[in-house]
């Protein structure tokens, strides 16, 4: 009887610390507006649901669990779940991507009135000797005085110098998986037979092959010829991914 009971207690406390909770929120923009399909991600169980077209998800987890939000033109988040906040909605505001605009070189056309045309196309000598002046004083060294330490305090040592730990790449798998499926688009998966859910764990089954990503990883960026690299690997690892679903 003491045995018996001591495995339903056993049983009921194995339950209750490993139960899988569900995860609710809701992702929006700065402004406030609702964000659909949003890429969000267990990292522990590398679960992955959209957001519907009001910006709400739904995914398994647990107390403990960081999720992160991915979308195209938009800096990914990453959300730590605690024992306090998995019953209450997870709320994000995702930020946007900042973009770099081309430098536009603005140049004074000839207007064909002599006296303006002659002013911008050539200034007044003070300017010049002004802009001459300038060009001197930055091509001069500083002098060694006005660089030196004062009384007191800390100069580097002069050397090679170390590097602390390892450099951080700038992408990590999921992001590239991310950047794959949206850069070869969903009729080319569709044109395999992966189904939606299906992509990004047949995008990792391809990886783990062996497909070498360093320098992407390390740059974040993909190339026209990694991309093609890819396809090559994908026509490798594709029969062996089906071979386990046709013999079901």
């Amino acid at each position: 009887m003491k045995l018996k009971l001591f495995f339903i207690l056993f049983t009921f406390f194995f339950v209750h610390t490993n139960a899988q909770d569900y995860i609710f929120g809701k992702t929006t923009s700065e402004d406030q507006n609702e964000l659909p399909d949003v890429t969000v991600i267990n990292i522990r169980t590398d679960e992955r649901v959209f957001t519907n077209r009001d910006g709400h998800f739904m995914i398994s987890g647990r107390a403990g669990d960081e999720l992160r939000f991915v979308k195209n033109g938009y800096e990914r988040s990453n959300r730590k779940i605690t024992k306090e906040t998995i019953s209450a909605p997870v709320n994000v505001t995702l930020v946007r991507a900042a973009t770099l605009i081309a430098e536009v070189e603005i140049k004074k056309e000839i207007t064909g009135d002599i006296r303006i045309d002659s002013r911008n196309m050539n200034p007044p000598k003070k300017v010049q000797k002004l802009k001459s002046d300038l060009a001197v004083y930055m091509s001069q060294k500083s002098d060694p005085r006005i660089m030196a330490a004062r009384p007191g305090e800390f100069v580097q040592p002069k050397g090679q110098g170390f590097s602390i730990g390892k450099v951080k790449n700038k992408w990590d798998d999921i992001d590239l998986t991310n950047y794959l499926a949206n850069a070869l688009g969903e009729q080319y998966f569709i044109d395999l037979k992966i189904d939606k859910v299906l992509v990004p764990h047949f995008i990792h089954y391809v990886l783990a092959g062996g497909f070498e990503r360093k320098k992407i990883l390390k740059y974040g960026f993909c190339s026209d010829a990694d991309l093609m690299r890819f396809q090559r690997a994908v026509l490798m690892r594709i029969s062996s991914y089906r071979a386990p679903q046709t013999q079901r």
